[in-house]
């Protein structure tokens, strides 16, 4: 290995992207670093390969913990010098203990059984086929803006065009309709439903809560026509906006609640579904009718034990972080409303609009040349995420605001609109602010 190589790892891996992945990717990965790498990980920031650091509220909301959270970190080191790789025909402990912990922590009455995969498409896909044999019926309802993944029987819940594409004909009988009360009723007319999947705040579709009205009456029109709810958690559950779980929390009594991203503690992949035991019941007459490799792998397993107490403990952190964010991002919307069409979100999952695509592209930019790492809307351009861990301070959240509020300001005159006079956003209320238009 040369020097030069030594001393420039970001070109090297940026080339090894070009060539082996997706000279695009390569393209994005080094516009977003300024020519950077990432290289290590500690608490709320990420330093690069040009020494220098970068506050991470993006990731996709996988880092609800921060960067290496300790106890999650021990937890698994403890496992790997146990026995990191499941022998798949023998009990293992660890991967009992999480499926303990995951019926506790959601609704212990109800969601009583629990499936392990690797990622959020590993649980919605179970979760589809699991409803499907329970009821004998094929159809699915989904909702408009919706995003559960890019596998193909995912893929036919979400709703965006750009990753359909001309994939078709995807998993047949997905249906989709408005989050509006009014649509209801007609969605539920013809075949019979198998299931109903939403996101109680749809998260790749732009940051939207859904009004409580809809997914009540959607949830009440489940139960009525023999429908499983499947609450779609794996970017909003997990205090990521305020309560352990939206759905729950709400009243919706929901057949299943998938979580992933955050559940691994930002340290290994994990994914999850919680059951009721009727949803479950083909899996408990034949455990073999839906298994992957790698489900309730040890790692894991030791991880999500840790991450589920590890959020408890910074719950109410996790209320400090949204009140600053609610009032921060109010008054940026303010201030650059020529810019900013709109802010919303709950918790520690915040969206704001800009006035198209190519002026969230502009702020993408420019913000990590200032250091700061957010997740863009693929489906959404013109959204960009924050998804702040619950280990940031108050100092780094102000930060954060204070890079946004610079990012806005250096864009070009032209990304800018004629100012409206902002709508004055509602008071935070605990343990999450209401969404801001």
């Amino acid at each position: 290995m040369s020097a030069t190589t030594r001393q420039d790892p970001a070109r090297d891996t940026l080339d090894a992207l070009r060539r082996r992945f997706s000279p695009p990717l390569a393209l994005v990965y080094g516009m977003n670093g300024s020519g950077a790498i990432e290289m290590t990980g500690e608490g709320a920031r990420v330093r690069l390969s040009d020494g220098r650091t970068a506050l991470d509220f993006g990731s996709y909301a996988v880092t609800l913990l921060g960067q290496r959270h300790p106890g999650v970190v021990a937890a698994v080191r403890r496992e790997l010098d146990a026995l990191p790789v499941s022998t798949r025909v023998l009990g293992n402990g660890t991967t009992a203990a999480l499926g303990e912990a995951l019926a506790a922590y959601a609704d212990p009455e109800r969601l009583t059984r629990v499936w392990l995969g690797l990622n959020g498409c590993d649980a919605v896909e179970a979760a589809l086929k699991l409803a499907r044999l329970a009821t004998g019926r094929t159809r699915v309802l989904a909702v408009e803006g919706g995003y559960h993944g890019k596998s193909l029987g995912a893929l036919a819940a979400t709703w965006s065009t750009r990753y359909r594409g001309s994939l078709g004909p995807l998993l047949g009988g997905v249906d989709h309709l408005a989050p509006d009360v009014a649509a209801v009723p007609g969605a539920f007319a013809g075949e019979e439903v198998a299931a109903v999947i939403v996101e109680p705040v749809q998260g790749e579709g732009g940051v939207r809560p859904l009004e409580p009205a809809f997914l009540r009456a959607l949830a009440r029109a489940a139960r009525e026509h023999g429908a499983f709810l499947i609450a779609d958690e794996i970017q909003t559950g997990l205090r990521r906006c305020g309560p352990r779980l939206v759905s729950t929390d709400a009243g919706l009594r929901p057949d299943a609640v998938l979580l992933g991203k955050a559940l691994g503690g930002g340290v290994q992949p994990l994914s999850a579904v919680l059951a009721t035991e009727e949803l479950y019941a083909p899996l408990t007459a034949d455990p073999f009718v839906h298994t992957t490799t790698f489900s309730g792998h040890p790692l894991g397993a030791a991880a999500g034990v840790a991450a589920l107490a590890a959020v408890e403990e910074l719950a109410a952190r996790g209320e400090r972080l949204s009140a600053l964010l609610f009032s921060g991002l109010a008054r940026l919307a303010r201030r650059h409303s020529g810019l900013i069409a709109g802010v919303r979100g709950r918790g520690l999952m915040w969206g704001v609009e800009f006035s198209g695509a190519a002026a969230a592209g502009d702020v993408l930019l420019e913000l990590g040349r200032r250091g700061l790492v957010v997740s863009p809307c693929l489906g959404r351009p013109e959204v960009l995420r924050l998804l702040p861990p619950l280990v940031a301070t108050d100092e780094e959240a102000e930060e954060a605001l204070a890079v946004l509020d610079g990012a806005c300001a250096a864009v070009p005159e032209e990304f800018r609109r004629a100012p409206a006079a902002p709508a004055a956003p509602a008071a935070p209320t605990a343990p999450a602010p209401p969404a801001v238009s």
